[in-house]
């Protein structure tokens, strides 16, 4: 309905409320979103027009007001309510974005109010549906977009009068079957979501008109969306989908269907011939689209969808570029004269490669662009993506961009956006806060943004030249005492400053820092207080207090220096407290973390590897146990940020040798905090084992790989110095007869595209199971070839075809298809997998030895203009 709008200006007490209530009531309706303090004012109106209140039917209160929760205890007494507006969005922040509301949860007795028609909870925190909406027994219309919704409830059907439903930019990964059972529902918002696949019982939503599916991962979309024959409009377009079925065509009253920006590589007949389809965007070739099909739009948008290596063009006319991994670009008009091919690849980083400084965490992968070193006309934006860091205030986000010779950091507005007029790699980073200025002949004042009160002073006649002087601050006060365990140990901030020329300055420049906390003038013992200066690596700490002249307040300690680094100041009992400063600096720098070996419970040989930092520990583990078992995650140890460890497979245990990430048998990994240090493999062990389980291990090292392993491992590797850090349990079953054949080594397509080896194939026979008539089939053998005995069979089926096929091209592909035809999806993932590391190593054997593809890539994207 109308939105009433409140007067602006109201009294207090009861004039006011007498006043708020006249305005506001009429017509049963009482909008308050509109108010700072809407909930106050409701809780005042309660508490003294009850009466009139328990009437109103239409009610709407911000989400973002402080006294939501006081204000929702009273909502059940509205027995005649309905229309119920709870809605975020009210209030921005700094930045200006919208911030969501307070609301992350609903009183059970709110189910009682049996008229409720409307509701609407958009903009807040909810992470599950409040479970007294499935008892709103009038319900018609909910909408809880732009929430942190994972599922749905099972019983989610009991809504059956529901007509409108719109969970728009949630995070649901899949829906309940009982969906199905929404009967009266005519339009269904599901975009911007994390759905892969839909339940077949979509299909029995008879009176839906429109279904708004765009921004997902769906793969696939089930027949049964060919029962929806009241449907108007479908968008399906941001997903994945490689096909789509033909049978929508039959649909007798639709009018849109948008099939842009998928991987679409064929399109049935039937659909293309309609002529309201859109499938812009995707890989298949590309035509001009009709008129009733074309785009309508001011600027030009291209969506990819994100390969190892792929491009896209952009004319003079400039474009805004989309890829399927978050990354945005904005070429402005005239930014390219020419029409010019982007190249762009997402890498994982190499900590040889890209160098992390102290203190910083890497929140991305790297990006690389190409050409390298072209100039553009005007500054080109790019967006990235990264995961938020859960650092104190004392840390900023900046772009990090590597020139061919150096890194350098790009600074960023508001998000992880930068301006640049040329291309070459760029990651995320969080770093610590940097303050910078230009340090004329005359002098001039610089200070933290961290702690004003630390500042440094360029007196007059400090340089020549103007120079370029940069200071961060490191805020660590309460860690000291933790790790030293010396409640008497006390530092300030620890300082870093640095500067662009080798010189030093002519005269002496003056530090401002706070004495340690709970030191003063007043108390201050000067034998205890230590001025503590450091290399750039924080390797070696010296005592420099005897060196300067120090000066005190009641609240800082000043002294001056002609050269920049590390500053420090301690006060202790300590003699001797650089060896301290050391040890306390390298464990600032270090993470805890545990280490988990999980095997998938329907396929003991898939296991998973992950270094989880500690506090995520508990809920990785919730999320993986409904498909994954295993040993209690390893004891706590300790990583530096970017640093290499490895996995090793002992005691009957084997990994495929010939993986891109094995370094003499042994899995490499990069241990950085907020990117995922994870990976999922497939195991092996000996032939001869007589039909016994294996009892094996994994057990994680430090850096270098170790010369050899000692079989009591987990005994003899201890001590300050040794490069094990975990061992976990790994128990291999006994899988059968299928151990007891052997066939001719093999590879099954090629380098550069990928391939399968006789593991490969294997470890597929294993999972093949019951649907190993229907892949035969579908490779193409006759009933004859398939009936024989199960296990020795699915290996014969496999490797026979396998050799007949092994010089076709397209042998992959074919495979991969008839696993698909065949229902098997699972193992066409697994083998996808597969292909992806061989490329993958293809590659960077490639670029080792300068050999770049110059166009190999599969498809491109031309702007839109």
């Amino acid at each position: 309905g109308p939105v009433t709008v409140c007067e602006p200006s109201l009294g207090s007490g009861t004039l006011g409320a007498r006043a708020l209530t006249g305005s506001c009531l009429a017509d049963n309706r009482l909008n308050l979103d509109v108010y700072p303090d809407g909930c106050c004012r409701f809780l005042q109106l309660f508490k003294e027009r009850q009466g009139e209140v328990v009437q109103v039917e239409f009610l709407r209160l911000s989400s973002n007001d402080c006294l939501l929760d006081s204000a929702l205890g009273s909502l059940p007494h509205l027995r005649h309510l309905k229309s119920l507006v709870l809605k975020g969005g009210h209030a921005r922040d700094e930045f200006g974005s919208y911030q969501h509301g307070f609301l992350t949860s609903l009183p059970p007795d709110l189910g009682n109010l049996r008229c409720l028609t409307h509701l609407d909870l958009s903009f807040n925190r909810l992470s599950i549906l409040p479970s007294c909406i499935l008892h709103l027994p009038s319900l018609r219309v909910l909408l809880v977009s732009h929430n942190s919704l994972v599922t749905l409830p099972e019983n989610f059907g009991r809504l059956s009068k529901m007509t409108f439903f719109s969970a728009m930019k949630n995070q649901l990964k899949e829906l309940p079957e009982s969906i199905g059972e929404l009967s009266m529902l005519q339009d269904l918002d599901l975009s911007e979501n994390a759905l892969e696949l839909l339940p077949e019982e979509v299909g029995n939503l008879h009176n839906c008109t429109e279904l708004d599916l765009s921004g997902n991962r769906l793969l696939s979309i089930p027949d049964s969306l060919a029962n929806l024959k009241s449907l108007r409009r479908l968008h399906l377009h941001s997903n994945l989908l490689v096909t789509v079925p033909a049978s929508l065509a039959s649909l007798p009253n639709l009018s849109r269907l948008d099939l842009q920006n998928n991987c679409l590589r064929a399109i049935p007949a039937e659909i293309q011939a309609l002529p309201f389809v859109h499938v812009r965007g995707n890989p298949l070739g590309e035509t001009e689209p009709s008129p009733s099909s074309a785009v309508t739009s001011c600027f030009p948008e291209v969506h990819r969808q994100q390969r190892s290596s792929s491009f896209f063009t952009v004319t003079s006319e400039g474009c805004r570029v989309v890829l399927a991994c978050g990354i945005h670009f904005y070429f402005p008009p005239g930014a390219a004269s020419d029409p010019l091919q982007i190249y762009f690849r997402s890498l994982t980083p190499d900590p040889q490669w890209v160098k992390l400084r102290h203190h910083d965490v890497l929140l991305s992968r790297v990006l690389e662009l190409q050409p390298h070193g072209v100039q553009f006309q005007q500054e080109v934006q790019i967006w990235m993506p990264y995961i938020s860091p859960q650092t104190p205030h004392q840390h900023e986000v900046v772009i990090r961009t590597f020139s061919g010779q150096s890194w350098s950091d790009l600074k960023t507005r508001c998000v992880a956006r930068c301006f640049v007029l040329h291309f070459s790699w760029f990651l995320v980073v969080s770093r610590l806060v940097q303050n910078e200025c230009k340090v004329p002949a005359e002098g001039t004042l610089l200070f933290s943004s961290v702690d004003p009160n630390i500042k440094v002073i360029f007196p007059p006649g400090v340089t020549k030249e103007p120079r370029s002087v940069k200071l961060q601050v490191c805020m660590l006060s309460e860690e000291i005492q933790e790790i030293t365990a010396n409640a008497e140990c006390r530092a300030s901030p620890l300082l870093y400053l640095s500067q662009d020329s080798t010189v030093d300055f002519l005269k002496p420049v003056r530090i401002q820092l706070p004495l340690p906390p709970g030191v003063t003038g007043l108390n201050l013992d000067r034998s205890r207080l230590h001025i503590l200066h450091s290399d750039l690596e924080g390797q070696t700490w010296n005592d420099i207090t005897s060196e300067v002249v120090l000066e005190f307040t009641h609240l800082y300690a000043v002294f001056e220096v002609t050269h920049f680094s590390w500053y420090w100041l301690w006060y202790t009992t300590k003699t001797y407290i650089g060896g301290i400063a050391k040890k306390v600096y390298e464990r600032l720098r270090l993470y805890q973390v545990n280490f988990i070996a999980l095997q998938r419970k329907r396929d003991p040989e898939q296991v998973l590897l992950q270094c989880v930092p500690k506090h995520k520990v508990d809920p990785v583990l919730k999320k993986l146990q409904d498909r994954y078992r295993g040993p209690e995650p390893s004891d706590m140890v300790e990583m530096f940020e970017g640093e290499q460890f490895f996995a090793a497979f002992e005691r009957g245990i084997s990994i495929d040798m010939d993986r891109p990430d094995c370094v003499d048998g042994r899995l490499s990994f990069i241990f950085y905090s907020h990117l995922k240090n994870m990976k999922e493999i497939y195991v092996t062990s000996p032939v001869d084992r007589k039909g016994q389980a294996v009892k094996g291990q994994v057990s994680f090292y430090r850096g270098a790989v170790p010369d050899s392993i000692p079989e009591d491992a987990s005994r003899r590797r201890k001590g300050p110095d040794s490069l094990w850090l975990a061992t976990l349990p790994i128990k291999l079953p006994n899988l059968g007869p299928l151990n007891g054949f052997s066939f001719p080594p093999l590879n099954l397509g090629n380098a550069e595209t990928g391939y399968l080896t006789q593991a490969n194939l294997l470890s597929i026979a294993r999972r093949v199971g019951a649907d190993w008539q229907s892949i035969g089939l579908s490779l193409g053998l006759t009933y004859q070839q398939i009936e024989e005995d199960l296990n020795k069979q699915i290996l014969d089926m496999l490797f026979s075809w396998a050799q007949q096929n092994s010089e076709d091209p397209d042998c992959v592909s074919k495979l991969i298809a008839a696993m698909k035809e065949s229902g098997r999806q699972d193992i066409a993932d697994e083998i996808d997998a597969i292909i992806e590391l061989g490329r993958q190593k293809y590659s960077e054997s490639i670029r080792r030895v300068g050999l770049e593809q110059e166009s190999s890539t599969e498809d491109s994207a031309i702007a839109m203009t």
